[in-house]
């Protein structure tokens, strides 16, 4: 199984170098019959992961069991797990089968394992050492074969040290360990997040979708989204019901957002120079028009290469954003090359130097600071370094502390 192929049938958004780090590993452990850790904070997909692992290892034709261990009491966390013998405790009343069990030949998920009871942490231990077990009220030894991955949102190592949380368990548990990127840390999938949600929920829900504008998703960009994708997918449901099929614009991002709009001093726009005639001003926002156009073009081509937008499908272009035209380009696209735009305003150009142009200005005008210039290009720190290296822009860039 390739990546695409893993990404359509799981769910997981996302072209960024993070994600498909994570992919790759994925691939990698998917076969190999260990145990795995997967870690990262609340809302990054993490049962994603755990499903894709699943689906490509040998059990993948046998169930997949997920057990959320923090929503289980501490009461009758083993009984659960591990299943009861008829008459163990008030209230049962026959032989019950616990998650083990049910899972046997296949997989049991065990989420958000740091909050298991240290008691239950020695009988799972046991089961990944020898796969035996026995029912609560029971002294006859059962055997389940069950591949385990765990995940959580704490960090073990610190619960070990407190003796919260089992060393010996710990070490059995991460033979590899996968930690999902925080939706910040892989800014650049944003885009491609927005439209995956807007267009599954309004089609599910029949609601009429026109859109996000390329201000408002770089508005969203800047967002901490300290929930991650179960945030952003929250968000643009809730969003797209309260404006009622409307185009979404920075002031609704804003007003959604709770953030207030007087004495806002973030500057979303590109930087233009004032002192410069009127000819330069105008090629100035012609280049910031066909960035943006760019930056559209790209979601675009990512949407539809990860099989998000079937293009053969008339029934769902309907969904798809229509742009508005913001502004009258001089000059007309060559028929042999349809990169490559002619005009007086702005001459010869291609969207490569373009692009290159408007990063060398952006880090110009911001001192050479690359934290704030991919903060005001809408772009990830790391994708701007990539670039810069690729177009070998500048040889030393810092890197700020804001």
């Amino acid at each position: 199984m390739d990546k695409n192929r893993l990404q359509k049938q799981y769910g997981i958004i996302g072209h960024s170098e993070m994600i498909q780090q994570v992919l790759d590993l994925v691939l990698q452990v998917g076969p190999v019959d260990i145990s795995v850790l997967i870690t990262g904070e609340s809302g990054t997909g993490k049962e994603l992961i755990a499903k894709a692992i699943h689906g490509t290892s040998r059990r993948a034709q046998n169930e997949m069991v997920t057990v959320n261990c923090g929503a289980i009491p501490e009461g009758i966390i083993e009984s659960e797990l591990f299943g009861h013998k008829k008459g163990a405790y008030t209230g049962a009343g026959a032989d019950r089968k616990g998650y083990f069990e049910t899972a046997n030949k296949g997989t049991i998920f065990l989420d958000e394992i740091g909050e298991m009871p240290m008691d239950t942490q020695v009988k799972v231990l046991r089961v990944l050492e020898s796969g035996e077990f026995m029912r609560v009220g029971d002294s006859k030894t059962l055997y389940t074969d069950v591949r385990v991955i765990a995940a959580t949102n704490k960090r073990l190592e610190e619960l070990v040290r407190k003796e919260h949380f089992r060393n010996d368990l710990f070490y059995r548990l991460k033979t590899v360990t996968i930690d999902v990127p925080l939706l910040r840390e892989r800014i650049e999938d944003l885009s491609v997040l927005i439209e995956r949600f807007a267009l599954q929920f309004s089609r599910e829900n029949d609601i009429l979708y026109r859109g996000f504008m390329p201000e408002a998703v770089r508005r969203l960009k800047q967002h901490d989204w300290p929930g991650n994708i179960r945030e952003l997918k929250h968000f643009v449901e809730s969003i797209l019901v309260l404006e009622k099929g409307e185009r979404i614009t920075t002031e609704m991002v804003d007003k959604h957002l709770g953030i207030s709009l007087q004495g806002t001093s973030a500057n979303t726009q590109l930087p233009i120079p004032v002192n410069q005639s009127p000819e330069s001003a105008e090629r100035e926002l012609i280049l910031r028009q066909l960035f943006l156009l760019r930056q559209d073009v790209e979601s675009i081509k990512q949407l539809m290469s990860g099989g998000l937008i079937p293009i053969n499908s008339s029934a769902e272009i309907e969904h798809f954003p229509r742009r508005e035209r913001a502004i009258d380009l001089p000059g007309e696209i060559e028929q042999h090359n349809p990169h490559s735009i002619k005009g007086e305003a702005i001459g010869d150009t291609n969207l490569q130097n373009l692009e290159k142009e408007l990063i060398v200005r952006t880090l110009k005008f911001h001192n050479n600071n690359r934290r704030a210039a991919a903060k005001t290009l809408g772009m990830s720190e790391r994708t701007l370094y990539r670039k810069i290296n690729e177009y070998g822009i500048a040889p030393k860039i810092k890197r700020g502390n804001n």
